[in-house]
């Protein structure tokens, strides 16, 4: 995503935000501030780590000696930002890393090519790649950065930290999976949290599965309360004929009629079912149980986006895939998903612009649905991340002043920025290739590329057919 000045903070093709011109000067100024500032406490605290570090080797000791020294450091530099010690030792760490190991990410920043948050999120993904591919990664980095938010770019960072890796995606999950675990982390007031590392694919389904059986718990609830006090309000009626005691009998009626709505959060019930299930069921291949089933992938029943390229569907490479809205997932665990579908739908992407061909039909279809979930993958407002999934289907010019229900006129919005473009000032128009050009009040215009393909298919005739054969 990229921003541009539109018509200046203070002219007057600002939308009618001139009102906030002031403001929004103010807040830009504050920017600049908060940034040289931001800048130079990296630099900061990168040479109090150095001076420790220096100060423990000038007698040649190192080893914990290097850590006390640290830790003193840290420990002094956090009575004068008045944080904890533990926390300013991280961030002395976490700023010596950006400097000494990613000096181009740095710069990039320093130069306003990137934001903090950017920084932030290649350091973190680039804790898994190796010294020798760290440069290359580092430079790869910094081009995706510039063209979307930080909260945007950490999928994209992976999908290139897998790439770059000596290993392949696979054989780095399967290492990963044996380490699979349940442990319990005991909190205060009679709390603990409880935490699995699992396949994220597992994750993400249970997750979804359990959020889907809360739903159906409180529809079943709401239901069961309207049913009885509709019984309540037809013996009221009767009653009403009857006089004094059939008004007693109908004000009784409600007493042990049905039950009352479920008032639980979605949180809570999440958590209450996990345990009823955990604790009344028994594991799904256990001959115990009565009939073994499939456990593990097999159990998933969960709406779980997968995205993934035919050569890593055939087995000709072992590049990850993707499970839209989550993390990557390695291409073993995508096949076997795979084989449990009933159908696929083919999407033909544009060999220029690598976006999804526009299926023609006047009203979306299931397909259209499908080709533009894969195009979008989330939100389409600036730096929104939910799921398309997710979110609503939108026509950018409104199908009442005249849009088509086209590819090129829909796009996915989460409720809240769908609301924020119908009864706010924002506007948007699509400039071509799935691309959405957002214009603010005050008239500064923000870019929203299409996200890198999940899905590319490729033919071996020399070319893409003339029309997609759907």
């Amino acid at each position: 995503m990229t921003a541009n000045g539109g018509s200046g903070l203070g002219g007057e093709g600002a939308s009618g935000g001139s009102s906030h011109a002031a403001a929004f000067a103010g807040f830009a100024e504050a920017l600049d501030l908060f940034h040289v500032g931001d800048v130079a406490r990296m630099r900061a605290l990168a040479e109090l780590g150095r001076s420790a570090l220096r100060e423990a080797r000038r007698d040649g000791v190192r080893g914990m000696a290097s850590d006390m020294e640290l830790r003193s450091v840290a420990a002094e530099a956090a009575g004068m930002a008045r944080l904890t010690d533990r926390r300013l030792q991280g961030e002395i760490d976490h700023a010596m890393t950006v400097i000494d190991d990613y000096p181009a990410v740095f710069d990039a920043w320093v130069q306003r090519r990137i934001e903090r948050g950017h920084v932030d999120v290649v350091v973190r993904v680039g804790a898994g790649v190796p010294a020798e591919v760290r440069e290359p990664f580092a430079e790869a980095a910094i081009g995706v950065c510039e063209r979307d938010v930080p909260s945007r770019v950490r999928g994209a960072l992976e999908a290139l930290a897998a790439r770059l890796h000596p290993q392949t995606f696979t054989e780095r999950h399967k290492a990963a999976a044996a380490e699979r675990c349940v442990r319990v982390f005991h909190g205060t007031d009679g709390m603990s949290n409880l935490v699995a590392n699992l396949p994220t694919v597992i994750a993400t389904g249970m997750l979804d599965r359990l959020t889907q059986m809360g739903q159906s718990v409180k529809d079943a609830r709401a239901e069961s309360a309207g049913a009885a006090g509709g019984a309540v309000a037809a013996d009221g009626e009767d009653a009403a004929g009857a006089g004094a005691a059939g008004a007693d009998a109908a004000g009784a009626a409600p007493d042990g009629e049905g039950e009352p709505a479920d008032t639980r959060t979605m949180d809570q019930l999440r958590a209450d079912i996990l345990g009823d299930l955990v604790l009344g069921g028994a594991p799904v291949v256990d001959p115990s149980y009565g009939t073994d089933r499939a456990g593990g992938l097999g159990a998933i029943r969960a709406r779980v986006q997968v995205a993934v390229t035919t050569e890593t569907l055939m087995g000709k490479d072992e590049n990850p895939a993707e499970a839209v809205g989550a993390a990557l997932i390695d291409a073993d665990t995508a096949r076997q998903l795979a084989g449990q579908v009933s159908e696929w739908d083919r999407l033909f992407l544009d060999p220029v612009t690598r976006t999804p061909v526009e299926i023609d039909t006047y009203r979306p279809t299931a397909s259209m649905r499908k080709l533009l979930m894969a195009r979008d993958q989330h939100c389409r407002f600036p730096g929104c991340r939910r799921a398309a999934i997710r979110c609503e289907l939108d026509h950018t010019i409104d199908y009442a002043l005249g849009g088509h229900t086209h590819v090129f006129n829909l796009a996915h919005l989460c409720q809240r920025h769908h609301s924020m473009k119908q009864f706010t000032r924002w506007e948007v128009r699509q400039v071509g290739g799935g691309v959405l050009e957002w214009t603010s009040p005050l008239g500064r215009v923000y870019r929203e590329d299409v996200p890198i393909p999940a899905v590319c298919f490729t033919i071996d005739t020399g070319g893409p057919p003339e029309r997609p054969p759907f």
